[in-house]
């Protein structure tokens, strides 16, 4: 599949791009270190040449471990994004809006302008390069105004440490009053087959004003794999262990039994129906997929080879009514 311009960018993005939050480790029972390079590599082997991540990953090491995936190759021809406003040193003085405690760390929201130069150039460090593809705001922080939060990151595309500026989970609202400021290429936000409240007012809203969407969590963390299913046992740390109670996973796993003949006639497994369903959703440009080794990295970029028909797509759409 092409790239897709992310919003009215310039910025080109491959539909499927690697989530690197599990790679991290943090909140996912630790992880593997020569596994999570691997994983990267061949994303980028086999067509997934963007790569999504966060300071908060691992508190830092997501983004190390792409810098030292990324040795010797042409930095142009991958696009790197990244996020800032967590916080879990204690650089900000109390400052900022509790969120959470993860790992037994408690995770503070802060983007002041102050901050956010200063987690890039901690980024640009941690990730060996001197340029980030997409910078973006990783959640709302209530105790910032949204205009002193853009200047930072109109500023930083001015300087070219960034190239492009986006946001994670915000409202249509609040993509409205960062538009004065900057122009945003995109908003990251939950979206999968079980989550799809953005189709109400964000996807109309992001279509009218060209900014693109970032779909994370398209497999549910890994429930719209049907691997639970079959094998349900996780680490005591792992936090799906809370996360898939929120889903009526009889339901869950009765849907998905009903789309596995699609997946069948198309030989290719649930994990890449689930993809490329989202993929060819309206108004979605990129769609997170996390890999935690090579194997998986490849499965998911299997994804972008295929499409569904408008009667496949119809069909499980109305297979996915057992939800509403």
């Amino acid at each position: 599949m092409a790239m897709r311009n992310l919003g009215k960018t310039d910025l080109k993005v491959s539909p499927i791009t690697l989530g690197a939050f599990a790679i991290g480790g943090t909140m996912w029972g630790g992880n593997e270190k020569n596994d999570s390079i691997a994983a990267i590599r061949a994303s980028i082997d086999n067509g997934v040449t963007s790569i999504d991540t966060a300071p908060f990953y691992g508190f830092g090491l997501s983004e190390e471990m792409i810098g030292e995936a990324l040795k010797g190759r042409d930095r142009s021809s991958v696009q790197i994004l990244t996020k800032f406003g967590l916080v879990w040193d204690g650089s900000n003085n109390g400052k900022g809006e509790y969120f959470f405690d993860a790992d037994g760390t408690p995770i503070y929201k802060y983007a002041s302008k102050a901050n956010v130069i200063k987690e890039v150039e901690e980024s640009l460090q941690r990730l060996k390069t001197d340029y980030i593809d997409l910078l973006q705001l990783h959640w709302p922080d209530s105790t910032t105004p949204i205009d002193e939060t853009m200047e930072a990151l109109e500023l930083l595309i001015q300087q070219g440490k960034i190239k492009t500026a986006g946001v994670s989970n915000y409202s249509a609202s609040q993509l409205e009053e960062a538009k004065k400021t900057v122009t945003l290429a995109s908003n990251q936000v939950a979206y999968s087959m079980l989550n799809r409240t953005i189709e109400k007012e964000l996807v109309p809203y992001t279509l009218e004003n060209n900014i693109g969407i970032i779909a994370y969590s398209p497999m549910e963390r890994g429930l719209l794999t049907g691997k639970y299913f079959k094998d349900g046992k996780l680490s005591e740390s792992d936090h799906r262990n809370g996360y898939f109670g929120q889903y009526d996973l009889e339901k869950v796993k009765s849907f998905l039994d009903k789309i596995t003949p699609i997946a069948d006639s198309k030989n290719v497994t649930l994990a890449q129906l689930v993809l490329r369903w989202t993929v060819q959703q309206p108004g979605i440009t990129v769609v997170l997929a996390g890999a935690r080794n090579a194997e998986q990295a490849v499965s998911n970029a299997q994804a972008l080879h295929f499409e569904l028909t408008a009667d496949e797509l119809n069909l499980i759409n109305q297979e996915l009514t057992i939800f509403i």
